[in-house]
């Protein structure tokens, strides 16, 4: 049976993230893609030039709309830019009983800039945090929703800790702020930690990273992976997808969505 997954996010008119960078994703691992758009960017590899909020009311009657006809097996949450939006989508996924939620708590940009009010972060704590069976923040964003500095790995930890207990079942906190040529990913599930390691590639192309790591998290979810398999998947493709990269753009280039399963295709060629 096919998996269908959903993203709920805001669009890139340059392909590289949000619900272009969750289709292409979701296509490669073999599952039926499906959004619910939340915001309009306009937007290349050079930044974004203008962001244009879809109504509330028109999100909320796309999530109705695949809930009458294709509830999704896995879903995925991105750009959710105010508590408004996110405490009436989280009511939607509860309310739909919707599961294998992946939550991307986008909320700071390239640059450092936060995305999300404290409002909105306090929304994201409370409504959306609980619902999910993975939260992939990277180290800035664990740092806003902890109210904690991680400088070490023992912070990372204690974060981890803070977001299991706010209600994720399995924490995945992103190593790609870190330093070193080290890459370290570290997944908490309220028992044990597990770290994944990569060595870090040096490209300024990594636009729409972050989506693309949590869209292959839910696509594999949608398969019926395991959350670990899926977690353990979604770092191989995110990897090539870096890894290999298009070279397009004057600015933060997106990733190779086809990367790796052209890599899988050579190697039983």
């Amino acid at each position: 049976m096919l998996g269908k997954a959903l993203t709920i996010a805001g669009s890139d008119s340059g392909g590289g993230a949000g619900i272009q960078a969750d289709l292409k994703t979701f296509q490669e691992l073999k599952v039926y893609g499906m959004s619910a758009i939340t915001a309009i960017t306009a937007q290349n590899t050079l930044g974004v030039q203008a962001v244009y909020p879809i109504p509330l009311d028109m999100v909320l009657k796309q999530l109705l709309s695949i809930e009458a006809d294709l509830k999704p097996d896995a879903l995925k949450t991105g750009m959710l830019f105010s508590s408004e939006l996110i405490e009436a989508v989280s009511g939607q996924i509860k309310s739909f009983q919707w599961g294998n939620v992946v939550v991307d708590p986008v909320m700071i940009a390239k640059g450092g800039s936060r995305l999300l009010q404290e409002e909105a972060v306090r929304s994201m704590r409370e409504s959306l945090i609980p619902l999910a069976t993975v939260i992939t923040p990277n180290i800035p964003e664990a740092e806003a929703l902890t109210e904690i500095p991680i400088l070490s790995m023992k912070d990372r930890q204690q974060a981890a800790r803070i977001l299991h207990k706010l209600g994720a079942d399995f924490v995945v906190i992103k190593g790609g702020h870190g330093n070193g040529n080290e890459l370290i990913d570290l997944i908490y599930d309220g028992d044990r930690f597990l770290e994944m390691k990569s060595l870090r590639i040096a490209t300024k192309n990594t636009h729409g990273t972050g989506c693309t790591f949590a869209a292959a998290i839910t696509a594999q979810l949608a398969k019926g992976e395991s959350v670990l398999d899926a977690i353990q998947i979604a770092k191989q493709y995110i990897h090539a997808a870096i890894e290999d990269s298009l070279q397009i753009g004057s600015g933060h280039g997106p990733t190779n969505h086809w990367a790796f399963q052209q890599r899988r295709v050579r190697a039983h060629s």
